[in-house]
């Protein structure tokens, strides 16, 4: 399974919403950053890109020499039609300071140099150190997995109902893909009865790109077949 660096480094990394908090009196609302907007250094610390005149910045630019705490938290929602569509949150703390010069007109590039991170998804909870953060890579398939997903729940349902016969559950009114990585994937079946259950199926080896995940997607479903 991918460790709780890995997810949260590909929560960064992927499309999913994120908000910069300012803990404390006057931080102001939490702001919106779009998936542009956001990226993670050699070194681990991560750089966001805001309106000049946002709150985070100015607090970030009359700090002078003392850095601003912050939090960045990023909220991961199923790309796909499904109940209980939040995957998962993750939260990455530590000290703003401006980056003079590297954001275009009216914008600011902040450094958020990470003290810790925190994740709470589908895998479960965990705390992440900041050389954990700074060593763990995204999964490689996280620039596709919506794309993936969402062609998967409309063209392959036929194939996504094979599966079915993996869990042996009875009652399955309903498959839907809910998560991929290069681990495998998720899927959440709904019961006629309303009720949901979510299976994980495993590739017998991690992929590392589209032309891996392809061969591997073709060995599950003609297992399903069997």
């Amino acid at each position: 399974m991918p460790s709780a660096a890995e997810r949260t480094r590909t929560l960064v990394h992927s499309t999913c919403s994120a908000v910069l908090l300012l803990p404390g009196p006057g931080g102001g609302r939490p702001e919106q950053l779009l998936t542009g907007e956001r990226g993670v250094g050699p070194d681990g610390d991560l750089f966001l890109v805001l309106p000049a005149n946002s709150p985070a910045a100015g607090a970030a630019g009359r700090a002078q020499d003392d850095a601003v705490p912050a939090v960045l938290e990023l909220t991961d929602v199923a790309p796909v039609s499904v109940p209980h569509r939040i995957r998962g949150r993750a939260w990455v703390s530590g000290r703003l300071t401006p980056v003079p010069g590297q954001a275009g007109p009216g914008q600011v590039m902040l450094r958020l140099a990470v003290d810790e991170a925190s994740v709470d998804d589908l895998w479960g909870a965990a705390t992440v150190g900041r050389g954990d953060f700074a060593r763990a890579a995204p999964d490689p398939l996280v620039r596709y997995e919506t794309e993936l997903l969402q062609h998967l729940a409309s063209a392959h349902g036929e194939q996504l109902g094979l599966l079915c016969g993996l869990v042996e559950r009875e009652g399955v009114a309903r498959v839907t893909p809910l998560a991929l990585d290069r681990f495998g994937l998720r899927v959440r079946f709904g019961r006629s009865d309303g009720h949901t259950f979510d299976a994980r199926f495993d590739f017998p080896e991690p992929v590392a790109d589209i032309t891996a995940l392809r061969r591997a997607m073709r060995r599950l479903f003609e297992a399903a077949d069997g």
